[in-house]
């Protein structure tokens, strides 16, 4: 298949948990960030809610094992917590939801037209979120929110969506 001048010997890969980082200070050139929403009310009104990182790694499956390192970490009675890996340039790679030292990962669409409909799907689900946070049925509108973050983790970028299909079934 390849041909290599001198003999191919692959380097060790270092053992047990994946390196996490909670400052998002960690080498800015590793290609997948892991990052959770900012949920911080300045930053929501503001308009600048980007996500915070909570690390960074070299590869997918170094990510997915950060993430899933970050929902080990959390309080067993915390709210669960959407969470995603985005590449480089900011493309969502894979999205999942963390609680209970688990992470249920979001299949990502296939086609296009499956975006498109998932995207209606989510923007219903939050118009039902408002009128339920309208009637103050508080614990309903969280519900549907959730659900349209959910759908939103879907949406992995079309560079994306084969491959984090793929690490999928793998890991299954």
């Amino acid at each position: 298949m390849f041909d290599f001048p001198m003999p191919f010997h692959p380097t060790p890969r270092p053992s047990g948990p994946a390196p996490h980082n909670p400052n998002g200070t960690a080498d800015p050139n590793r290609p997948f960030a892991l990052t959770v929403s900012n949920t911080l009310p300045a930053a929501q009104m503001s308009g600048r809610a980007a996500p915070m990182v909570l690390a960074r790694f070299a590869t997918l499956a170094e990510a997915m094992q950060g993430a899933i390192d970050h929902a080990e970490d959390m309080a067993p009675d915390a709210a669960r917590q959407m969470i995603a890996i985005l590449d480089r340039d900011a493309r969502l790679v894979l999205a999942g939801a963390a609680s209970e030292s688990a992470v249920a990962w979001c299949h990502p669409v296939t086609s296009a037209a499956e975006a498109r409909s998932v995207v209606q799907e989510a923007s219903q689900l939050r118009a039902q979120a408002g009128r339920a946070t309208d009637w103050r049925e508080t614990d309903m509108a969280q519900r549907l929110r959730h659900r349209a973050d959910l759908l939103d983790g879907r949406l992995v970028d079309p560079l994306w969506r084969a491959f984090a299909a793929r690490v999928l079934q793998l890991a299954a």
